[in-house]
């Protein structure tokens, strides 16, 4: 290939990334109730202060060892596990946390977007340019256009994301300051930040940090240490049940996502804390040793015999290792303690199934509806109210739930066929019929909308 030809490859491969204007949601989202829980309770008051609802905000745990968290729209905030790894408090994360939300408040997804467009259309023009200029018989020109216009864009795109991110850095301290809660954790993940990029090498003022979305760390907490040190909320002392849940979570979060062998080692079998005994425990299950993960388990509830997350990961191993009538108890007590959580209740339903046992349908009737009533979006939840209501014979409303299930999973063609069947059994103008006319006519919507494409 001519060395010209090599660049215009080059240069149509970056026209490529500058159109990306959201992050890849290649990652699984982790679902943990504990987990859940302890983000809602952390991020309550800094929503509040941003005068947006804590109804209507989402903070959501992304399996993604990189340190990285992100809104792609709507009122989200995305937190990857590897972000949970690296605090060493919720203070920290609380503060990444009031950065999101200031990308929320600024409009700064859309206007990314639309600034994206913008640069994809001077990379465009300088293709067609530089395309011309070749076919007149001018290739080094022809690049040399190519090069001037990705280079345009590229940095004009750069520069507006480094000011959005600026601006989300103020607003996020803003809304600390609001909630009362400490901006000494925001300050801490950016030093953080900072030392990682002195050990890729990154410094201010040469091209590698120039060619980055974000404003160099060492600059960010240079230019938020005087209002948030300023802010009475400075010395306040962080929420010690917060910290406690957090050490807890971050702790299992490990032993789940992280190769047993390394949690193992970080937590060894001298140390008899809770968290440690929690990423124990959850290491061993991954490893495939569930008496030492029962273990465990035990060990915790026997700490703290009516803590409901505590229950809830003893019946899970018990039920995963093959004994659903032991794992019923804790699985019961702990669903009723946290007032049904979907996550829980769908656990505990599934226990009840899997007994086999037709004197539980009733009770697993019960609780797997009112986890798909709370959380609709759990597919395993419909998954489990489709078996049940096979078993109970119930052709109709187990067609439902696998409409239900294959809608939520992207299967528009699985889920027009089942909601059609559940439509054909069920009474016409019961919710669960209309229910199933809302999936047949979204279903059909996005069939022809796949085809037009």
């Amino acid at each position: 290939m001519m060395p010209a030809m090599k660049r215009l490859v080059t240069l149509f491969a970056l026209l490529l990334l500058i159109g990306v204007g959201s992050p890849a949601f290649a990652q699984s989202i982790l679902r943990d109730a504990e987990t859940e829980a302890l983000l809602a309770d952390m991020s309550r008051d800094i929503i509040v202060a941003a005068n947006l609802s804590p109804a209507n905000v989402r903070v959501v745990l992304i399996s993604d060892p990189s340190i990285n968290a992100f809104v792609a729209g709507g009122q989200t905030v995305y937190i990857h596990s590897g972000l949970i790894d690296a605090a060493s408090s919720a203070n920290e994360v609380q503060g990444v946390i009031a950065h999101e939300i200031g990308h929320i408040t600024g409009g700064h997804v859309p206007l990314q977007d639309r600034m994206a467009k913008g640069a994809t259309g001077i990379t465009i023009l300088s293709l067609l340019l530089g395309a011309a200029a070749m076919a007149a018989g001018s290739p080094d020109a022809g690049v040399g256009l190519m090069q001037l216009g990705q280079r345009a864009a590229l940095g004009n795109f750069l520069a507006f994301s480094r000011a959005q991110e600026s601006t989300a850095d103020a607003a996020g301290a803003k809304y600390l300051a609001g909630a009362k809660v400490s901006g000494r954790g925001m300050l801490d993940f950016f030093k953080k930040l900072q030392q990682q990029e002195y050990r890729w090498g990154l410094k201010r003022g040469s091209d590698t940090s120039y060619v980055m979305t974000h404003p160099m760390s060492g600059e960010r907490v240079a230019t938020l240490s005087a209002d948030i040190q300023a802010d009475p909320s400075w010395n306040r002392p962080n929420d010690p049940d917060l910290e406690k849940r957090f050490l807890r979570v971050q702790a299992k979060l490990r032993g789940y996502v992280a190769d047993p062998k390394d949690t193992l080692r970080k937590y060894p079998a001298s140390d008899t804390s809770v968290p440690a005994r929690y990423a124990r425990a959850y290491a061993y299950h991954l490893g495939g040793y569930p008496t030492e993960a029962a273990a465990e388990a035990a060990a915790l509830v026997k700490a703290e015999p009516h803590n409901p997350y505590f229950l809830e990961l003893e019946g899970q191993i018990l039920l995963e290792s093959g004994k659903p009538k032991e794992a019923i108890p804790p699985l019961r007590e702990a669903t009723a303690r946290t007032n049904y959580q979907p996550l829980i209740a769908t656990t505990f339903g599934h226990a009840l199934l899997a007994t086999e046992d037709r004197a539980n349908l009733d009770e697993a009737e019960k609780v797997l509806r009112q986890a798909v009533v709370r959380d609709s979006e759990n597919p395993f939840a419909w998954y489990q109210l489709g078996m049940l209501y096979e078993r109970k014979g119930d052709t109709a409303r187990s067609a439902l739930a696998t409409a239900e299930r294959s809608s939520m999973l992207g299967d528009p063609g699985r889920a027009l066929a089942s909601a059609q069947v559940a439509m054909a059994g069920l009474p016409q103008g019961t919710p669960d019929w209309i229910r199933a006319q809302d999936i047949v006519m979204a279903s059909q919507g996005m069939i022809q909308d796949s085809k037009k494409k």
